[in-house]
């Protein structure tokens, strides 16, 4: 089995399970396998495409990683100059919101966003259980769609209990690599189950597992949602994390004040107070919506306290 290729589908610690054409391999990694790129307590991560090889004792290791599209780190929780990485090759991510039962902050939301821009992972919003709300809570909803639609993303809106935008969230999952993520609480069960019942259950037993003290490690495992669609589960999704963002690339992971920069006098301008800011400008005119400013202002602040963290 020399030199054949696959797809890391689950890592349960030093044990990488790789899915390739001729069946499911569980493999393991050499102790001086390191990447150059990135100070990793993991090199090897699921949706990682790699080359395996049999050794005559009839183990597998992973000999080489093919280049990654992107991927997705958080600080590793024992080591604080290193990360994980949570998932590689991430084809699309689907953050659910609620805007009742519960509430879903817009912080929140562009805080995501923002992390999933710096890892170059589109994501859709999906506004779940819309059968709960009430002509007030579907105002609101359509308010954040118009704000996030006029941004460039794009917007979802689905119910579990009806059915409702099950079969558009398929044919957004279809075909491709995908993390679910969201505060507690906004169905994110329940939507899977809607979109494939056998997956929700798999995944359902692995938390039961975990709720029981075993195995509570960043383990990360990518189940098969339909054929040739996959559905990424790890902990700490909920929040990419972007401990290692700089004060000065903030701005770059929030689409239109990134756009609008380009207009600033200054060109290490951080749109606080400095003269001549477009993107002050912008605000002012209502052509930058307040809430999404006052997000970027709190990470500013944030990060100049050393306060921030991920989202976890």
């Amino acid at each position: 089995m020399a030199g054949v290729q696959g797809l890391v589908i689950k890592n349960t610690g030093n044990i990488y399970t790789v899915k390739t054409d001729n069946g499911v391999v569980e493999c393991r990694i050499k102790g001086n396998f390191r990447l150059k790129e990135i100070k990793s307590t993991n090199p090897v991560a699921v949706g990682d495409y790699v080359t395996i090889s049999m050794r005559e004792d009839n183990t597998a290791y992973i000999s080489d990683i093919l280049p990654r599209r992107n991927y997705i780190v958080r600080k590793a929780s024992n080591l604080s100059k290193q990360s994980h990485i949570l998932a590689a090759n991430v084809d699309i991510c689907l953050l659910v919101i609620t805007v009742n039962y519960p509430v879903t902050s817009t912080t929140f939301i562009d805080r995501f966003l923002a992390s999933a821009e710096a890892y170059r992972v589109p994501v859709v919003l999906v506004f779940n259980k819309i059968d709960l709300y009430d002509d007030a809570d579907r105002a609101t909803m359509e308010q954040l769609m118009a704000l996030y639609t006029g941004i460039g993303y794009r917007c979802v809106c689905t119910s579990a209990t009806t059915g409702e935008g099950i079969d558009e969230v398929k044919e957004i999952v279809g075909g491709r690599i995908s993390l679910l993520a969201g505060n507690s609480g906004v169905g994110k069960s329940s939507l899977v189950n809607a979109v494939s019942p056998e997956t929700a259950a798999r995944i359902g037993e692995i938390s039961r597992i975990h709720n029981k003290g075993m195995h509570t490690t960043t383990y990360s495992e990518m189940f098969e949602l339909m054929p040739g669609s996959y559905l990424v589960d790890t902990p700490g999704v909920k929040g990419f994390g972007t401990y290692d963002m700089e004060i000065e690339e903030i701005a770059d992971y929030f689409v239109e004040i990134f756009n609008c920069s380009k207009g600033c006098r200054f060109g290490n301008c951080i749109h606080i107070h400095e003269p001549g800011c477009a993107v002050l400008q912008a605000v002012e005119r209502g052509e930058i919506a307040l809430s999404r400013y006052s997000s970027y202002l709190s990470m500013i602040e944030e990060k100049k306290e050393g306060k921030y963290r991920a989202s976890e």
